[in-house]
């Protein structure tokens, strides 16, 4: 079967179950959002949201977190797991974001991957929010139901962006990565898929099996 005729059934379909589908990270900001996705690694987004309103009440831009204390950092992220890391990954984010960029954080993906706790991915997210979308973010979620659906054959993130964005045309890569986390993470699970709530699933190689 045609990737292409999959991929506009697939199109229908989250456009029908998912129309308003969005990052489900809570920010009000460049600065929150990049902050909350570095601390979204290995982490819920709902334990972000519940960690950082008091991460922001204290440091409200990027200048407030490079002169914070990295231990009550640490204390705050705690609950999103290796806070240590993590900790010293926005602190040294935010130095350099000062130092460098006057406080603003460029919206470049050549810039933006060569930031503490900064990859493709989270260069994605933020520039599908605050700029032009340069890609698609590729998740767990978007490699499990990629995977399944037979639009990509691999497990190397960068390889799956790149089979995706010959499939997918340049105004959807923003929108779709929301689209697909979101069918992922009620539809499309890792264990135990909602595989009769679904309507793509004669099309999946899961469902097959």
């Amino acid at each position: 079967m045609e990737k292409t005729w999959v991929v506009n059934k697939f199109f229908e379909f989250l456009d029908g179950r998912f129309p308003d589908a969005k990052c489900e990270l809570i920010h009000k900001n460049l600065y929150e959002l990049a902050i909350s996705t570095i601390l979204s690694a290995q982490c819920t987004d709902e334990m972000v949201n519940r960690v950082t309103p008091l991460l922001f009440e204290k440091y409200p831009d990027f200048r407030a977190l490079a002169l914070s204390d990295i231990g009550e950092v640490k204390e705050i992220i705690r609950p999103t797991g290796f806070y240590n890391n993590k900790a010293k990954s926005i602190t040294t984010l935010a130095k350099i974001v000062v130092t460098k960029y006057g406080g603003e954080l460029p919206l470049v993906m050549e810039l933006l991957v060569k930031l503490p706790g900064i990859g493709r991915k989270t260069a994605n997210i933020i520039l599908s929010e605050y700029a032009t979308a340069e890609g698609i973010v590729v998740d767990t979620h978007v490699k499990r139901v990629s995977k399944r659906l037979g639009l990509t054959t691999h497990d190397d993130p960068i390889k799956i962006e790149k089979d995706l964005i010959s499939l997918i045309p340049e105004n959807r890569w923003g929108k779709i990565s929301h689209q697909i986390i979101h069918f992922g993470r009620q539809i499309c699970k890792a264990r135990k898929p909602e595989c009769s709530n679904c309507q793509m699933k004669d099309f999946c190689s899961y469902y097959k099996q």
